[in-house]
């Protein structure tokens, strides 16, 4: 994928803060993606079905799989192939909606605008964790103003509504679907709020009331308030090569982020509001995401100073581009 500027500075942050997963004691305690096969984990969904499996996909050029893997071990469980589709084109994101019911967003788009419409994969979770076939139902999904990238897709825990968030540098949009989706017809996302945020992927709470949204350098949770999102504090993203994914425990009490890579990582951190979580802050961040929170003073500084020689050589690299 085109992400050589967010490459760049990923390899610069990681270079000189090396931050090693957490311990991987369960499920929630964070893990180390062990199967070859997934190099670019987009996408992380924990199942509430099967307790400590995380569900996660490569983002291209992979086909239409699913993988279960155990928080415990790291390991490929279960590989899924999904029927009743055509060939996936660039696969973002997953959620999980009411009833067990497992959506996939193939909603990327490289160049921005070039594909007229995206698609949703909707199929129910195994109840059996086994490699299997599942058939799925393909949605076509249209933008209200007009196509664009996006990388983040969430289902609303109790309505069942689906969201999208679009990828923008200086932050998109929360985009609205219909209330049911149609398999039949196009299914048409409007814009209902702006997210202050360069978004690769966003979760919702177990109970419905917030919306975590993180990018490459940090995150923002939201109160959801019925859709009409208010932001409430920044997160702690750990520092990650290519920051992918993030998704809730299924109690709630922790947030998953995921990288892309082979033997990515999977950092878990306290949810804010749920035992040990960051204090509420209304600092804003920048369009990137922020500076992460929940920091040591020496470790904030050493942090800006880092986040300051990113942010020049991306307007150096930016600027040569321009000129190319």
């Amino acid at each position: 994928m085109r992400r050589s500027l967010a490459l760049f500075a990923g390899a610069l942050l990681t270079g000189a803060l090396a931050v090693p997963p957490a311990a991987a004691a369960d499920g929630d305690g964070g893990f180390t993606i062990r199967d070859p096969r997934i190099t670019e984990s987009s996408g992380l969904a924990a199942s509430r079905l099967h307790p400590g499996i995380y569900w996660t996909h490569n983002d291209s050029d992979d086909g239409p799989y699913l993988y279960a893997v155990d928080g415990a071990t790291g390991r490929t469980v279960a590989t899924v192939t999904l029927s009743g589709v055509g060939s996936p084109r660039d696969v973002e994101a997953i959620s999980i909606g009411p009833g067990n019911q497992i959506y996939v967003g193939d909603i990327g788009d490289n160049l921005d605008g070039s594909w007229p419409y995206v698609w949703i994969y909707r199929l129910p979770e195994p109840e059996t964790l086994k490699d299997q076939t599942v058939r799925a139902t393909q949605y076509v999904v249209k933008y209200a103003n007009g196509a664009r990238n996006a990388e983040s897709l969430v289902v609303h825990p109790t309505t069942g509504r689906v969201y999208i968030i679009d990828k923008k540098e200086d932050g998109g949009h929360l985009y609205e679907g219909p209330a049911r989706l149609s398999a039949s017809g196009t299914n048409v996302f409007k814009p209902v709020a702006p997210v202050d945020l360069w978004a690769t992927d966003a979760a919702f709470s177990p109970d419905g009331r917030q919306l975590a949204v993180r990018g490459y350098f940090g995150g923002i949770l939201y109160d959801w308030n019925g859709g009409d999102i208010r932001r409430r504090q920044r997160l702690n993203v750990p520092l990650q090569r290519q920051g992918e994914s993030v998704t809730y425990s299924t109690d709630g009490t922790k947030l998953l982020y995921g990288s892309e890579g082979a033997g990515s990582p999977v950092t878990a951190e306290d949810a804010p509001g749920a035992g040990g979580g960051s204090a509420p802050s209304s600092g804003k961040g920048n369009a990137a995401g922020g500076a992460a929170g929940g920091t040591s003073a020496g470790s904030g500084l050493k942090i800006a100073a880092l986040v300051a020689v990113v942010a020049a050589a991306l307007l150096w690299l930016r600027r040569l581009r321009r000129r190319g």
